[in-house]
């Protein structure tokens, strides 16, 4: 008796070359710009650009792949590789400013989910603005709740209130180079 071979099709996503180079375009961007940033006295987070850069993968990129991004730029970083604002390693994602690092995780696949279909720089802003930015908050004031042993208000004052002004500028940042970006990936019908 032969017994035959059944084949189920792969249910596997794959993701093709012109997509993982859009990908390794934006983790690279992210490395670069986590050096454009400065420290405040006053809190162990750092006012940096690649929050910018998240945005701007998010809005040229799925959910999926915006996640993937996110983990490959934190395990390059966790593993020593200098690519963090500040420091890099294990003890930069279990310090005080780690949640803002696991919150990017979450938020910007969100702000990548509910960008829309249309390139719609308004609907880019406020995705960032009202899901991105609240939710890296969030990280930042539970890793600092936790591991500088401060109250709610005190850590308010070092991971919301100092980082407002200049994350909403980035958020507009963001959506303006992510329409910018994908009407030219459209025009080469890439």
């Amino acid at each position: 008796m032969q017994m035959e071979e059944t084949r189920m099709p792969a249910q596997t996503a794959r993701i093709s070359i012109h997509e993982m180079t859009k990908m390794a375009i934006c983790v690279a961007f992210c490395c670069v710009t986590a050096y454009i940033s400065f420290p405040l006295p006053f809190t162990p987070g750092m006012v940096t650009a690649l929050t910018m850069a998240l945005g701007v993968a998010a809005f040229v990129l799925t959910p999926r792949q915006t996640f993937l991004v996110i983990a490959v730029y934190i395990l390059l970083g966790a593993t020593g590789l200098p690519v963090f604002a500040g420091a890099s390693g294990l003890s930069r994602l279990l310090g005080p400013a780690g949640g803002f690092y696991f919150a990017w995780l979450v938020a910007y696949p969100l702000v990548s989910k509910f960008k829309g279909q249309k390139n719609d720089f308004r609907r880019f802003a406020l995705a960032n603005i009202l899901i991105g930015i609240p939710l890296t908050y969030v990280g930042g004031l539970i890793s600092m709740m936790l591991l500088l042993d401060v109250n709610f208000w005190q850590a308010m004052t070092m991971a919301v209130f100092p980082f407002i002004p200049g994350d909403i500028m980035k958020a507009l940042a963001a959506a303006f180079l992510g329409v910018r970006i994908n009407r030219a990936l459209a025009s080469r019908n890439l």
